[in-house]
């Protein structure tokens, strides 16, 4: 009489295989809207950076900026969305927010908020920010 050892079988389903490949579709999908919006914030950042340096007036800072997002497709701000303030001899200061709406499915949303701040005097060192 001869002993069969039965060993399990090692391997990944049918069923795991698919789930694994809608995990991988949907993060795809996701990472596709994702990336060209992250992108176009890094040019916004840019632009507006430009404009910090370069503009001595809020018009000429808005106008920096729109002809940075001309040449950068930024579509999502415009110039005049900006939040540009000027101290006594300063340069501007410029802040900006938006936030970006994509449709998943159904009633789901993904909303990504973006903001950010350039130009201005420069902290003294050691100086604490006041509230």
């Amino acid at each position: 009489m001869t002993v069969r050892v039965l060993s399990r079988q090692r391997g990944v389903s049918f069923l795991g295989l698919l789930m694994g490949a809608v995990i991988v579709g949907v993060a795809g999908v996701l990472a596709a809207r994702i990336i060209p919006s992250t992108l176009e914030y890094q040019a916004v950042v840019k632009a507006v950076d430009k404009a910090a340096a370069e503009a001595l007036t809020v018009d000429e800072a808005r106008a920096i900026f729109d002809r940075a997002a001309a040449v950068n497709d930024i579509s999502s701000i415009k110039g005049r969305d900006l939040d540009v303030t000027r101290g006594a001899g300063e340069k501007p200061v410029i802040r900006f927010a938006y936030q970006r709406e994509f449709h998943l499915a159904g009633p789901a949303f993904l909303t990504l908020k973006y903001s950010g701040q350039a130009g201005g005097a420069a902290p003294a060192a050691g100086a604490k920010p006041s509230p």
